[in-house]
């Protein structure tokens, strides 16, 4: 009874982080200690769904092809991410330390990942050039301040959640695997944006729309 109770206290406490992430009305461009200890926490649960519930408000399902979905990774969330990777190698030492040197000298940088499956039949010999853009509500659309094209050779493991690094090596070569897909990373500068704000996603090829989504980080942290 003991050995339960204690895991009912355990999963309350994370339970408590996931209500305090989903309350929080706005996306923290700025991470403090505290913000810092519960990213880390999330990271760092043992327990699978308390994740996967964190996770799943950062991914938006798109479904226009050649886009099937786009992870937003904000200052929070890149935390969460990396403390998980680490536990995931058998690293529990993972602390505030190794947190602030992720965050690195871009605290404020929010990510865009937009992954892609491109039609079997393709000659692409790499990712075409799309882009991403920013768009507020009847706002300027916002460049992003980075774009990393990765291609994506052979098929992607359906239910696979985000890695981080988003690309842990130089990307794959073609060999005899077609190039049937890709991601976008799109970098932006998470100060300039309203933190509380609804934003489409734009994604472009040769200056056409080819998919469009809403981000509210409002939603997010």
């Amino acid at each position: 009874m003991r050995y339960h109770a204690g895991m009912a206290r355990t999963g309350l406490v994370f339970v408590s982080v996931i209500a305090v992430a989903s309350a929080a009305g706005a996306f923290e461009a700025s991470l403090d200690q505290q913000t810092l200890a519960e990213a880390i926490e999330i990271g760092q649960s043992r327990i699978d769904d308390v994740r996967s519930r964190f996770h799943t408000v950062y991914r938006i399902e798109v479904v226009q092809p050649p886009v099937d979905y786009i992870e937003v990774v904000t200052p929070f969330r890149r935390i969460a991410l990396d403390a998980e990777a680490h536990t995931r190698a058998g690293d529990r030492l993972y602390g505030q330390r190794e947190a602030l040197a992720t965050l690195g000298d871009t605290p404020s940088r929010l990510d865009l990942v937009v992954e892609m499956t491109f039609h079997p039949l393709n000659n692409y010999v790499g990712v075409p050039e799309f882009g991403v853009t920013l768009v507020p509500a009847g706002g300027m659309a916002i460049e992003p301040r980075g774009l990393i094209r990765t291609p994506r050779f052979g098929p992607r493991l359906s239910g696979t959640p985000l890695p981080y690094p988003y690309v842990t090596g130089p990307p794959t070569t073609q060999g005899s695997q077609p190039l049937l897909g890709g991601s976008l990373t799109a970098t932006f500068d998470g100060m300039a944006l309203d933190a509380r704000g609804t934003y489409a996603i734009v994604v472009k090829e040769g200056g056409k729309d080819v998919a469009k989504a809403s981000v509210n980080f409002g939603r997010l942290r």
